[in-house]
């Protein structure tokens, strides 16, 4: 089995959403490791390495913008991306503030999805290239979706 282009931790809690968004992923062979609580996302932040982080903005005790600002004190440089049926401006507006690159409003086709994960991954990869392990995200332009 070849082994994963991506390691992707998706944090969601509708367990229909995870299972459609890891078969998704899947076919781009990224690994998507899906947990539905915020406590089990920063665990495995903490303790493995992903190239990747896609939030809902909606879940249970926290808000998707609290966990990507905690997810930034674990690491400042993995990509973060919501998915989220969050649709307002100011949801986009707060996610981008807390740190991620990009906002993608629910429902979106798989294809749109895997293509804007797969985009920041690899601008993520080049940019760690050009700039070595200092590498900065804060180039990164934000997705307007």
């Amino acid at each position: 089995m070849k082994s994963p282009d991506a390691r992707i931790l998706y944090t969601e809690d509708d367990a229909d959403t995870r299972e459609l968004v890891t078969m998704v992923l899947g076919r781009e062979n990224c690994q998507v490791i899906a947990t539905g609580s915020y406590e089990e996302a920063l665990r495995l932040a903490q303790a493995e390495r992903f190239d990747l982080y896609l939030l809902d903005n909606w879940l249970p005790g926290i808000s998707g913008v609290r966990l990507c600002q905690l997810l930034r004190e674990v690491d400042p440089h993995i990509p973060v991306l919501f998915y989220s049926a969050a649709a307002y401006e100011t949801d986009r507006q707060q996610a981008l503030s807390s740190g991620a690159q990009g906002y993608l409003v629910k429902p979106v086709v798989g294809d749109e999805l895997a293509a804007e994960v797969l985009r920041l991954i690899s601008y993520s990869r080049q940019s760690e290239s050009q700039i070595g392990t200092g590498r900065s995200l804060s180039i990164l332009p934000h997705l307007i979706s």
